[in-house]
């Protein structure tokens, strides 16, 4: 296993680890958000990276980390709500949510290891800011695909969307764990 395969299991147990901890406070509380809602929480998570990137300061007290993982948790809330549709309550057990999510943590890790292939873990000589940046470029893409209803003429859903989405906010992850 490449050091990147390490690393990226090393920050999706720590995600998932949070995801475990508010599911057991929380239950599935989020199935009922709709998309748009999912897609509208990661753009507070990615818009407020920004705002600390910009100012150097966070008065609120989360640190940036904090918000990676949660966008790591939220597009994997989306894949999810993406397989099962909407809902008006939580109907889903907490076995079945962290099964859903392993599935999905793993099929975004394979992504990574497709791309990392064609473009040679790039990703590692971008800046971290640039991550926010390109995070914040697919959730307006995403909120573009949502207000179509979904059409889209050439371009990638919003699932592939949310996979980058993950992808990049486990770089920054990697980055802030391992290169710092």
């Amino acid at each position: 296993m490449s050091n990147t395969d390490q690393q990226f299991d090393h920050v999706a147990a720590i995600c998932g680890e949070i995801f475990e901890k508010k599911l057991k406070d929380y239950g599935a509380s989020w199935r009922i958000l709709r998309l748009t809602s999912v897609t509208d929480q990661i753009f507070i998570k990615a818009n407020r990276i920004r705002s600390i990137e910009t100012k150097g300061v966070s008065k609120v007290g989360d640190d940036i980390r904090g918000e990676l993982i949660a966008i790591v948790n939220y597009g994997i809330i989306g894949l999810i709500q993406i397989e099962l549709g909407e809902s008006m309550c939580d109907d889903l057990s907490e076995e079945r949510a962290l099964e859903l999510y392993k599935k999905y943590i793993l099929e975004a890790k394979k992504l990574m290891q497709i791309k990392n292939h064609d473009y040679d873990e790039a990703w590692r000589l971008m800046r971290p800011q640039s991550y926010t940046d390109l995070i914040l470029q697919k959730i307006h893409r995403t909120k573009q695909i949502e207000d179509n209803q979904g059409k889209t003429l050439i371009s990638e859903g919003v699932d592939a969307n949310y996979y980058d989405m993950i992808n990049y906010a486990v770089f920054g992850l990697i980055k802030s764990e391992f290169e710092n």
